[in-house]
């Protein structure tokens, strides 16, 4: 297996892809000393470990199901050193349950206690988290197609003991954090600046990817802030950066091309959806307008590999413009499935729309396929050629998707018609 450095190089260049190597679905589960006192673990996002000289500082600390290895990893790696901190970049479930096991080992030790900082919002995102539960767990169990009705939201969560809103700093040992905040994928995010060491870990605001600033079933992103913290990383010179998804990146100019042409994008996107907007358009219009750079989605940190570009769009529109699409019909809608019989109906019967939905699919146009057999199997959902049909259209879809979020919640789609249900995480 390639060390951390050599597979960063790899995809730096080219040699491998962020499809091979997921920033989300690619892990490790292990831990490699990456610079010195640097220890990274990548999970189903990084946990990196700091040791300070007087103790260990950790800088986001993975998902439930990787607290046992991490905490394991970090034992072998400085069997002695107390965590002394830890810092959550924000509120998401897979940077914020490794300090556990480093609680009840300072206990039984006689250590203090670590403390966790963060920005103040978390402590209210997780009250969210907890009045949500359900929703949390159908849009999870379609964003990574779950099939899995067992399937539950985490419900207790680790309150930060330090907070603050704009900036702060606190020393360790031999090192200082300086933590800012920055609006982007959520709006409790903090990065982390260590001067002595020229680390920066940016969280879940570089990710290996197009930025996930869309996210269809989430709360509101933050495009345009989101950038300006990307070029105020930018100008610090890192010389090691710890992403919160994907692996690190080293040197300096390295780093802050990274940054600089994503927050590009960023700035490019939400330009042209506001001059848009500024028409009175509507989003359908803007949605189909907007051209993404293709000289940056080509760079290798920055395929749509989770995010489809698309998504930030509609992002960018409800922070600006809410919810109404300026369609005058879906203003005040008539249900659905109410819709649906009426236009099978005036299509002929549902028979003439599957042959319809047959002959766009061998002709490729996938896309107006999805829309006519959802029609179908809203109008006819006890139908199972219906269903069949529609299981195997959104799987053909799915397998076209460059986004692992696009192709999960079509697929999501595909294995609940294939049950004879629109869908598995809800109660249709």
């Amino acid at each position: 297996m390639p060390t951390v450095r050599e597979l960063s190089e790899q995809l730096w260049t080219g040699q491998i892809t962020t499809q091979e190597y997921h920033p989300v679905a690619f892990s490790t589960r292990a831990g490699e000393e990456i610079a010195d006192g640097v220890l990274f673990y990548k999970g189903i996002a990084s946990a990196n470990t700091i040791d300070t000289g007087d103790g260990l500082v950790m800088l986001d600390t993975g998902h439930v199901i990787d607290t046992s290895a991490l905490h394991e990893e970090v034992r072998k790696w400085r069997p002695g050193a107390p965590l002394r901190a830890a810092v959550f970049s924000h509120h998401h479930v897979d940077h914020i349950f490794g300090v556990g096991p480093f609680e009840a080992e300072a206990q039984q030790q006689g250590w203090a206690r670590p403390l966790v900082y963060g920005h103040e919002g978390l402590g209210w995102n997780f009250d969210r988290y907890k009045r949500t539960l359900g929703w949390n767990a159908a849009i999870n169990r379609r964003q990574f197609a779950i099939d899995a009705p067992q399937f539950k939201w985490q419900e207790q969560y680790r309150y930060p003991d330090v907070t603050y809103q704009k900036r702060m700093r606190f020393t360790s040992g031999d090192l200082s954090f300086e933590l800012r905040h920055t609006r982007g994928e959520t709006d409790d995010a903090t990065w982390t600046w260590v001067p002595e060491k020229k680390l920066l870990a940016p969280g879940d605001l570089f990710i290996w990817a197009v930025p996930n600033a869309g996210n269809p079933q989430k709360v509101q992103r933050y495009c345009g802030e989101w950038a300006a913290g990307l070029r105020e990383m930018a100008a610090l010179g890192a010389e090691i950066m710890l992403p919160g998804h994907g692996l690190p990146i080293f040197g300096a100019d390295r780093i802050a091309a990274a940054l600089d042409d994503t927050a590009e994008l960023l700035e490019s996107i939400e330009a042209q959806v506001v001059a848009l907007m500024n028409t009175g358009t509507t989003l359908d219009h803007v949605i189909h307008e907007v051209k993404f750079p293709a000289h940056l989605l080509e760079k290798p940190y920055l395929r749509g590999v989770y995010d489809d570009p698309q998504f930030l769009v509609r992002n960018v529109w409800r922070l600006y413009g809410g919810w109404y699409d300026g369609e005058p019909d879906n203003l005040l809608p008539a249900p659905r499935a109410e819709q649906a019989r009426e236009w099978i109906a005036l299509g002929g019967g549902l028979d003439r729309i599957l042959d319809r939905v047959q002959e766009l699919r061998a002709a490729g146009n996938l896309r107006l396929a999805c829309h006519l057999v959802e029609y179908a199997v809203i109008a006819e959902p006890a139908s199972k050629p219906a269903h069949a049909l529609r299981a195997e259209v959104y799987a053909a879809r799915a397998q076209l998707q460059e986004s692992s979020m696009a192709r999960n919640i079509l697929n999501h789609a595909a294995l609940a018609s294939a049950q004879g249900k629109r869908d598995l995480a809800g109660d249709y």
